[in-house]
C-alpha cells in the first residue's frame, strides 16, 4: 500500500508544479484559483509521502524522497510537453527514460531492505 501512496503523491506533486505553471500565465481570478490548486497538491503531495515512508511496510526515507520526487519530474516534463509545448528532443526522452529506469531500480532493492 506504501508503494501506492508513493505514486499518486507523486501524481500530486505533478499537479503543484503544473499549477505553478498555469499561474505564471494567468491573472486575476484564474491566478489564484491556480495557487489554491498548487495548495491542495502539495498538501495531498506531502501527506501522501509521510504515508509512505510509516506503517508497518515503510519505505526508506532516501528511497521514498527519490522515487517521489522522480515521479513528479517526469510527470511534470511530460504534462510540459503536452500542456505548455516544450519541446520534444531525443535527450529529453533518453534522460527521462533513465530517470524511470533509475526509479524501477529502486523499488527492486528496496524490497530486499530489512526494516527497522
Amino acid at each position: 500500500m506504501n508503494w501506492i501512496f508513493l505514486l499518486i503523491g507523486g501524481l500530486f506533486e505533478t499537479g503543484f508544479a503544473i499549477s505553478l505553471g498555469k499561474a505564471q500565465h494567468a491573472s486575476g481570478k484564474e491566478m489564484w484559483m491556480w495557487l489554491l490548486s498548487f495548495i491542495i497538491c502539495v498538501s495531498i503531495s506531502m501527506l501522501l509521502l509521510f504515508k509512505a515512508m510509516g506503517g508497518e511496510n515503510a519505505i526508506p526515507v532516501g528511497t521514498a524522497y527519490a522515487v517521489w520526487g522522480a515521479i513528479g519530474a517526469i510527470g511534470t516534463v511530460i504534462m510540459g510537453i503536452i500542456l505548455f509545448k516544450e519541446p520534444i528532443t531525443f535527450w529529453r526522452l533518453f534522460f527521462l527514460s533513465t530517470l524511470v529506469i533509475s526509479i524501477v531500480g529502486l523499488q527492486i532493492v528496496s524490497s530486499n531492505v530489512p526494516a527497522e
